[in-house]
């Protein structure tokens, strides 16, 4: 029993391990539609604009996403492509990974498939949340990665962002806190809210339009086939359905004879 019980626990490290990573400020629901090209489009431009200096997406070849996306692949070189790349290759970036490593600490993931890991909520907020911080070696930190050893690459899109405070009236049990003497709110201070302080190149609405088809664009990536296999899918479904009648007429006409 005894056994067993470790073999469980252990079992269930990575789902608590995945958990606590996940943990944080409750992320902002984001409708992902990867049948929109448009979309995915300009989430492509950005990416390869913001994105690939630093993080490859090299289990994907720029044909396939010219191919997917509806791009014609004289303007994917023209426009996507800055390192000389051949319109058959792997979306690798330049920079090796002994280098970033000194230069960031880390080599920067390869974000093809961190759509499937994160999740897209998970990426929208993230992209959204980072925040100006001169203690960090960058000058720049993130709500939902704490400590995060990137630069916030989009803060010309999105404006210098900071933490800001706001007065919050106090709750306990569920109910409102009011001073006994004069019935005012009691409220305490919370210094977690993000705010504009220097206007980028974008609205918000703009901005978060922009970051939106980025993960549209992530999402794809991950699973670029999502859409056929839906719609094989519904295929096989419909034979299904179809067959199920003419199983069920043979069946009924072998066993008429047995009652």
């Amino acid at each position: 029993m005894k056994k067993l019980f470790v073999a469980l626990m252990l079992a269930a490290l990575p789902l608590l391990s995945f958990a606590a990573e996940h943990g944080g400020p409750e992320l902002e629901k984001v409708d992902i539609d990867v049948s929109d090209k448009a979309a995915m489009q300009d989430g492509a431009r950005t990416f390869a604009n913001y994105c690939m200096g630093c993080h490859s997406a090299k289990f994907q070849r720029y044909e396939r996403v010219a191919d997917d996306l509806g791009i014609p692949h004289d303007v994917m070189l023209q426009k996507l492509v800055f390192t000389g790349a051949k319109i058959g290759d792997h979306m690798s970036i330049g920079m090796q990974p002994a280098d970033a490593k000194v230069w960031f600490g880390a080599a920067p993931p390869d974000l093809t498939l961190v759509a499937r890991v994160r999740g897209t909520d998970w990426l929208y907020g993230y992209l959204k949340s980072f925040y100006d911080d001169p203690a960090r070696p960058l000058g720049a930190n993130n709500r939902v990665f704490p400590n995060v050893g990137m630069p916030n690459v989009l803060v010309g899109l999105q404006g210098k962002q900071v933490v800001g405070c706001k007065q919050i009236q106090v709750v306990e049990d569920g109910k409102k806190q009011y001073d006994p003497l004069t019935g005012t709110p009691l409220t305490h201070e919370a210094c977690d809210q993000l705010k504009i302080e220097t206007p980028g190149a974008q609205t918000e609405a703009q901005f978060d339009e922009t970051v939106k088809n980025l993960v549209t664009f992530l999402a794809y990536s991950a699973n670029p086939v999502k859409l056929q296999h839906q719609r094989i899918g519904t295929y096989v479904l419909l034979y299904l359905a179809f067959f199920f009648v003419f199983a069920y007429l043979l069946k009924r006409e072998y066993w008429k004879d047995v009652h």
